[in-house]
């Protein structure tokens, strides 16, 4: 766990605009098979982008991606979201792609039509899932996932708030177990690469 909490600090986003921190020494050398933690994704009631409740027990049965994010996020959120599709095509066609799973960190404005629209994004994945929910009930999935996020207000702005959140992206597996975990500098490339070898 240590390694994981180095990094996903290095992974923390400042306002979700500015500069993402520099990446730890240990990234780049971290074995795509040996960032799976038993400790981290766990139990969410969420609520979909047709109002209804997903739980964990809805997603299992196949891969998914797990993305924490929200929809006014200006830059980190959308090139992640635009990486990971990026990634999905460069995989053989022999392995089934893992579907992403996109769960807002602002419930105040993302409504489930406020993400059904942004996850309707060509850009984005074709089979992405919009999650969002109460606050307390997005706190608690977080919390399943070791992340974080903080309402940062920006009152001199037209958004007036925005959201400082971690940058990962989690591979979960069948059993939504964690079988691997992207920061934000995962090209499509090393991505790609990746799942092949995981879900080859």
């Amino acid at each position: 766990m240590r390694a994981f909490t180095s990094l996903l600090f290095a992974s923390l986003v400042a306002a979700c605009s500015g500069e993402p921190s520099q990446p730890s020494a240990n990234t780049a050398a971290a074995s795509c098979a040996s960032r799976a933690y038993a400790e981290i994704g766990g139990p969410i009631s969420l609520i979909d982008t047709r109002g209804q409740t997903v739980t964990e027990a809805d997603l299992k049965g196949a891969h998914s991606l797990v993305y924490f994010g929200f929809t006014y996020c200006p830059d980190i959120c959308p090139n992640t979201l635009v990486t990971i599709d990026r990634a999905l095509d460069q995989m053989p066609d022999t392995i089934e792609k893992p579907r992403t799973v996109l769960i807002s960190v602002d419930p105040e404005r993302d409504t489930p039509d406020a993400m059904a629209s942004y996850i309707s994004t060509p850009a984005f994945p074709d089979d992405m899932i919009g999650l969002t929910g109460s606050m307390g009930a997005i706190e608690a999935a977080a919390d399943a996932f070791k992340t974080g996020f903080q309402r940062i207000e920006t009152p001199d702005s037209l958004a007036e708030y925005t959201i400082d959140h971690t940058s990962i992206v989690y591979l979960m597996d069948e059993d939504w177990q964690l079988k691997t975990f992207f920061t934000h500098e995962a090209t499509p490339d090393t991505m790609a690469t990746c799942l092949a070898e995981l879900l080859g």
